[in-house]
């Protein structure tokens, strides 16, 4: 559905690089419903994902980290 989707998606390889993951280890999270993806409506192979998720993921990795 189209209102479930977020405003704020980035694709995969910009999660990827914000997060500084492997692309095995942003599949991991994909898989396992840890970050969720939409299909990019152009591109059915993209996979998108929101910046808000990522950008938390990323807030509490370094929560960990402290």
């Amino acid at each position: 559905m189209a209102e479930d989707r977020p405003k704020d998606l980035i694709t995969y390889t910009e999660a990827r690089k914000l997060l500084g993951m492997s692309t095995g280890t942003l599949t991991k999270l994909l898989k396992n419903g840890i970050l969720r993806h939409w299909p990019d409506p152009l591109d059915a192979r993209v996979k998108l994902v929101s910046r808000a998720d990522v950008e938390g993921l990323l807030a509490q990795s370094r929560r960990r980290a402290a």
